[in-house]
């Protein structure tokens, strides 16, 4: 295939610094806080089938029927077909619940139709990874893992995984440096209390989120987190120029994979030959290609919580949004993570069973609740006292399959029609 002509290429004697002023003006937004975006990630299940995934075409046939949605959702597939819906920013995270709710609804009857439902768990319990998206990206990527030495964890990555993000605001630029290290010391915290993946693959993994556990498997410099310190813009765009190209796109649409480790400031400086020059496109692209568990798009991405089903995910979404967004309740969630920040493998692995993490959670939830909005409530407080028996929503998971094995676990998160109403 072709190469992109070389057009809109940065000048060789000053690349370096372009890319880094060009990634540090967009990684923040300035502005005020209070706008809240949710992107829900659901694995598609055949009703009559659990065992197999749904075939590519029968999911665009679906999909394809599909008219606007009443909260203005968009709807994209993942590489083993499941199914994200991405709400459009709102204010405040009752209103970005509430928009979403009401596009699940209306998905859900389209899925039952044709006999499927969606389950709404951190990793898929049953099936084994399957790419099943013919997209030239995510062929692209599944060969770059394998080049890299983590063909698995990328495989799994792309397939068996789903979540919870939550997009907010980034705020006035003077709280830029706070914000986005509470973003970060959050994470473990956020990681036990939304833990829904105990099983991956059909079998029981010992870990209470083996989402998170396949992101700590994967390449850190592309999936790691960033430190949190006192200049976050200009540390992500340090953060995106070190980290390795994952492909090059060409003029007919395709992508070549980068079978190597080459940095992007590599690329640009000539010191690694991808083929031809870099454009100011190939940058914007890179930058997609990076999943850190907070990333900055001129608003904050937080992509560290396992998808869960109701009345799990709007609790977490409203956790999430409220302890960052209300000061006070910030302030508290602050003091309360402080003693487990960086602990992201014990909380993937040992969720709220290790004691710290516990008494971290439960000091955050009890913020939350104080702050969150009265139509959440509810939601929040049920979530508070799971995690103050030492709880995730994964337990009932593991429940499940205990009873009737991992097909059990599937079927016993797989939201339909009638469940979501």
């Amino acid at each position: 295939m072709a190469p992109v002509p070389s057009t809109s290429v940065f000048p060789l004697r000053s690349a370096l610094d372009e890319a880094v002023d060009a990634v540090t003006a967009t990684a923040l937004r300035p502005g005020p806080i209070g706008t809240v975006g949710l992107e829900l990630e659901g694995h598609l299940v055949d009703l009559a089938g659990p065992g197999r995934r749904v075939t590519w075409p029968r999911i665009r046939a679906v999909l394809d029927g599909l008219g606007p949605l009443p909260g203005s959702s968009r709807v994209t597939l993942e590489p083993g077909g499941q199914v994200e819906l991405s709400g459009p920013p709102l204010t405040g995270v009752a209103a970005a619940v509430a928009a979403l709710r009401a596009d699940r609804r209306v998905l859900a009857d389209a899925l039952a139709d044709d006999g499927l439902g969606l389950a709404l768990l951190g990793t898929d319990p049953l099936r084994p990874p399957t790419r099943v998206h013919p997209g030239a990206r995510y062929a692209a990527m599944e060969e770059h893992f394998t080049a890299v030495g983590c063909r698995a964890a990328g495989l799994a990555m792309m397939t068996s995984t789903a979540s919870l993000q939550v997009n907010l605001d980034a705020g006035p630029p003077e709280g830029w440096p706070a914000r986005v290290a509470l973003a970060h010391q959050l994470g473990p915290v956020l990681i036990a209390v939304s833990a829904c993946s105990p099983l991956l693959s059909g079998r029981s993994t010992g870990w209470r989120s083996s989402r998170q556990r396949i992101w700590g498997d994967l390449d850190q410099a592309r999936c790691g987190p960033l430190l949190g310190g006192a200049d976050p813009a200009g540390e992500w765009a340090a953060y995106a120029l070190s980290a390795p190209v994952m492909l090059v796109r060409d003029d007919d649409g395709g992508a070549v994979p980068v079978r190597s480790r080459a940095a992007f400031a590599d690329w640009l400086t000539g010191e690694a030959d991808l083929g031809r020059r870099p454009t100011r496109a190939d940058l914007d692209y890179h930058l997609t290609t990076l999943f850190p568990p907070v990333r900055p798009r001129g608003f904050l991405e937080i992509r560290y919580l396992d998808a869960a089903p109701e009345p799990w995910w709007p609790a977490l979404a409203a956790v999430t949004a409220t302890l960052l967004d209300d000061p006070v309740a910030a302030d508290r969630a602050a003091e309360a993570s402080a003693p487990v920040a960086g602990a992201w493998t014990r909380a993937a692995r040992d969720g709220l069973a290790d004691p710290a993490l516990r008494r971290a959670a439960a000091g955050c939830l009890a913020a939350a609740v104080d702050a969150v909005p009265a139509v959440l409530r509810p939601e929040v407080t049920a979530l508070a006292e799971l995690v103050a028996d030492g709880r995730s929503p994964g337990g009932a998971v593991l429940t499940a399959a205990d009873r009737g094995g991992p097909y059990a676990a599937l079927l016993s998160a797989t939201e339909q029609s009638e469940a979501v109403r």
